[in-house]
């Protein structure tokens, strides 16, 4: 059923064609309008109804309220086949509107421009989106038209038909509600992004902060903390120096962290993108640096630095000489010396974390999924001593040397995304494999940045060889000896290739996966 168009409501902020549309419209049909939209229809010598003339009820609080009255509403939203609609309208002297044409301000346009909050406040449709949501709804007796592209669909139809039909009526309203919901979630962003600005969703039990930003510069970002947690981490360090903290950042810090407090002596994690480019123990602080940023120098560009040690002045000026790195994390730093030289660069982000605890208590390790968590214990197994907890299956026993980097190789690699390979000489890295989706690939790519540093080095491995083809490569670039879970059903032909190559091999009996 086509409907004729009797008693149009007209408010445009856009207000490009609407004097050509409002002219196409009969004679007959009464327009009311509101504000700017009643003046240019007016000086274009068309009559015009004053809105606040029919509901009795000026415009107040500087045009915030215009349109928002029971007089308006009740005639966009009855029914005009329904006998009680019609009573309540009688008795209200209400008029039925047929046709509701809104466009709205531009608050899309304004927040690109950088205005201020409160001129973005005033770029937000009240009225205009009720106008539209309540014709859309009542698209059955009313028609809705919420953009200037749509003037000639309607004026065509009123021409051909003299009324409106059904099929355009509900078009119109799909694409008004699109159009209102895309707008309310362009302001709902903004909330987020400029209005609560430091404030933060709450969660219970947490106490939170707006970060410098996501994974990437357009998501918004928070960190929140545990107060009844008491680890040495990123979550309690104060931040000495450099710019905020984004949440990238964060999870850098927190994985070179945790992997340096795995082990006594002086040591040092360079990390980016929460994989090691390498990791070093040593007799001074400066050298464990030395030698963890020698792991993978190119990829060390841009990285995050922990130490499990307070950091001296000789380390500080190593770092400084590496060029450009995102922050470094602590248990301290000796004023006098280290702070002074890492002020010379001030961008720096230097997180302190205070003395390291004894006791630490750890909460659950916590990863979200879209629609639900997932929750785990942590990972906290070690492994100090070579004869209780490790098995070598292999004809040769490694030597001391070999325990000991065997036994650095495969701590590091419990903090390395699976799959995960360590490439090991002494208590240093020398090659990294990373987050690969083939174990094969992974040692590929730890032989590569290893080079002739393959010779003799010592490899972990977080999970078992399906197949022998991965140790085979290993064993013709030099390694001497293997660390790994054990329990793959090739495990016997792994071993024989091992002994047939005089090979050292470890079985941990623990995986290591780190997604």
């Amino acid at each position: 059923m086509n409907v004729k168009i009797k008693n149009a409501i007209i408010s445009v902020y856009d207000k490009s064609k609407i004097i050509e549309f409002a002219k196409a419209l009969d004679d007959d049909v009464n327009i009311y309008s509101t504000g700017g939209t009643a003046k240019a229809l007016q000086d274009a010598d068309i009559k015009v109804n004053e809105l606040s003339d029919y509901t009795s009820f000026p415009e107040i609080l500087g045009g915030r309220v215009k349109s928002l009255h029971p007089s308006v509403y009740g005639g966009i939203l009855a029914r005009s086949d329904n006998e009680n609609d019609l009573k309540d309208m009688r008795d209200n002297k209400i008029t039925s509107f047929d046709l509701v044409v809104v466009n709205l301000y531009p608050f899309k346009k304004v927040i690109e421009q950088k205005a201020k909050v409160d001129e973005a406040i005033e770029n937000i449709d009240i009225g205009g989106v009720s106008l539209l949501r309540a014709a859309a709804k009542n698209y059955k007796y009313v028609c809705v038209v919420p953009d200037p592209k749509y003037y000639n669909l309607i004026i065509g139809e009123l021409k051909a038909w003299n009324g409106i039909s059904l099929e355009t009526r509900k078009k119109l309203a799909m694409i008004t509600f699109d159009q209102t919901a895309s707008y309310d979630k362009l302001i709902s962003r903004y909330f987020q992004k400029e209005i609560i600005s430091g404030d933060c969703p709450k969660i219970p039990g947490y106490s939170g902060r707006k970060l410098r930003y996501g994974e990437n510069p357009h998501q918004g970002a928070y960190f929140y903390i545990n107060p009844n947690i008491k680890v040495s981490g990123i979550a309690g360090a104060k931040q000495l120096q450099g710019k905020a903290l984004s949440f990238n950042n964060i999870l850098d810090f927190e994985s070179s962290f945790e992997m340096v407090k795995e082990f006594d002596g002086p040591t040092c994690a360079v990390i980016k993108h929460t994989n090691p480019c390498g990791v070093a123990s040593a007799q001074s602080l400066s050298q464990a640096f030395l030698d963890a940023w020698e792991g993978d120098a190119t990829s060390a560009f841009g990285s995050v630095i922990a130490f499990n040690k307070m950091v001296d002045g000789p380390t500080a000026r190593e770092i400084i000489s590496k060029g450009f790195i995102e922050g470094i994390i602590a248990p301290g730093y000796i004023m006098d010396e280290a702070l002074d030289i890492l002020g010379s660069k001030k961008n720096i982000r230097i997180m302190n974390t205070g003395t390291l605890s004894s006791d630490e208590k750890y909460d659950y390790d916590i990863k979200r999924i879209i629609g639900g968590i997932l929750i785990q214990d942590r990972d906290l197994i070690s492994y100090n001593t070579k004869e209780k907890e490790l098995k070598c299956i292999t004809e040769r026993q490694p030597t001391d040397a070999e325990w000991q980097s065997l036994l650095f190789a495969w701590r590091v690699a419990k903090h390395v995304k699976s799959n995960a390979i360590v490439l090991t000489q002494g208590t240093k890295t020398v090659g990294i494999g990373a987050g690969q989706m083939s174990r094969v690939d992974a040692i590929k790519i730890a032989i590569d940045k290893a080079g002739k540093k393959t010779h003799q080095a010592v490899l972990a491995s977080d999970g078992f060889f399906p197949k022998k083809d991965a140790v085979e490569f290993a064993i013709n670039h030099g390694i001497s000896a293997i660390i790994q879970p054990g329990g793959s059903i090739k495990d016997n032909d792994i071993i024989d290739l091992c002994n047939t190559h005089n090979i050292a091999m470890v079985f941990s009996g623990i995986r290591h996966f780190r997604h």
